[in-house]
């Protein structure tokens, strides 16, 4: 649907050079969403794999040690869309402790993208509501180390920014004047927290996530908090008991559809087209994270079969596989404080489970300060 533009431009000056900056109107849009047949079809398919993704908990024995991972998979993709080349084993390694091969701020801003996330779920069940404060309080998170920390971190910039181009009066896009962003959130505050009236949860979700990355309120980081943003609305909702839904994949996937449909939205006010792509994401996402989950819980089960062949070892086995579940790539200190097994008895459970059945892999080639890696598990999460 056309509405026209869907907001109006502000005179700024950024770096010195005089351009127009976009203030959006406030949501939900005006004249209201037009649910047609199509529309409320692919929604329908979004609620039901969101309700898939929901009992996933009754699937695996313990969906804490897949959310682990999980977490972090999403950290490592929302962190790549910004530019950093840390991969998941990289995170991985560096949260035991140990020395990545890639430069230290990626794996850093990764492993805070891990902890704002975490931060804004217990927020969440806390019932904080979603407002400055907490917005503030995970953008503070996310930015505490690596090159984040002379972004302002915690602070709505107090200066113009502007997207794509090498200067503002050519960029791709350039949003609102530091002295609107104020009252643009306080309005956006008040729909997300449905005032004066209720949002289904996802259609609010589809809406917040582009009306923040148009407000752009800080310096750095608006991607990462404006996609955090989705789970955190889906769990305070109770959509999702667990925040297993994390669309990086999918937006990194379709990049530049991603980035026409918000155009659109601004240029022309097509929120349709909009929650078209945004409900295909949720569906396509949330059904592989279930085929995710899936495909860990056979390897599990597969793997653990296989420990007979170990004779009096298998018990050991039986906790090292478990204490891999929650750690794929994991040191034998790690181990000791997981299993309550001695390093000779690990040493020695870990070269069967090497060598005779292949389920795990040494990774740094020395004989002390060794590292294990699940590889077969890390594959499957790999796999998009």
């Amino acid at each position: 649907m056309n509405r026209g533009l869907t907001g109006h431009y502000s005179p700024a000056i950024a770096g010195g050079i005089a351009c127009k900056a976009f203030v959006p109107a406030p949501l939900p849009p005006n004249p209201p969403l037009e649910i047609n047949g199509k529309l409320q079809s692919r929604i329908n398919q979004a609620m039901l794999a969101l309700g898939r993704l929901d009992a996933i908990s009754t699937l695996l024995p313990d969906a804490r040690l897949f959310l682990y991972s999980y977490v972090r998979k999403e950290a490592v993709m929302s962190s790549q869309i910004e530019g950093t080349q840390s991969s998941l084993s990289d995170l991985m390694v560096y949260e035991m402790e140990g020395v990545p091969g890639v430069p230290m701020d990626d794996v850093q801003e990764v492993s805070c993208y891990v902890s704002a996330l975490n931060l804004g779920i217990q927020r969440i069940r806390e019932d904080q509501p979603l407002t400055f404060r907490l917005v503030t309080e995970l953008h503070q998170a996310l930015m505490t180390s690596g090159r984040g920390t002379n972004r302002c971190p915690g602070e709505f910039r107090k200066s113009q920014v502007w997207i794509g181009g090498h200067r503002p009066d050519e960029a791709t896009f350039v949003p609102a004047p530091a002295n609107e962003l104020a009252d643009c959130w306080s309005e956006l505050e008040r729909f997300i927290n449905d005032v004066p009236d209720t949002t289904d949860p996802l259609i609010k979700a589809a809406l917040t996530h582009v009306q923040f990355e148009t407000i752009h309120p800080f310096m750095d980081g608006n991607g990462r908090i404006g996609r955090m943003l989705i789970p955190l609305i889906l769990v305070e909702a109770k959509v999702l008991n667990e925040p297993l839904l994390y669309l990086s994949v999918f937006f990194k996937k379709h990049r530049q559809t991603y980035y026409e449909r918000l155009n659109q939205v601004r240029l022309t006010g097509d929120w349709e087209a909009w929650l078209l792509f945004f409900v295909d994401a949720v569906a396509e996402t949330a059904n592989q994270a279930v085929n995710t989950a899936k495909q860990l819980n056979e390897l599990r089960q597969k793997d653990k079969a296989s420990l007979t062949e170990l004779g009096r070892q298998a018990g050991s086995a039986n906790q090292i596989i478990d204490a891999l579940f929650e750690h794929p790539i994991v040191s034998i200190n790690k181990l000791i404080e997981l299993t309550g097994l001695t390093a000779a008895t690990l040493g020695k459970v870990l070269g069967a489970l090497e060598k005779q059945l292949g389920i795990v892999k040494e990774m740094t080639g020395q004989k002390r300060n060794r590292v294990y890696a699940y590889t077969a598990y890390i594959q499957i999460l790999n796999q998009e």
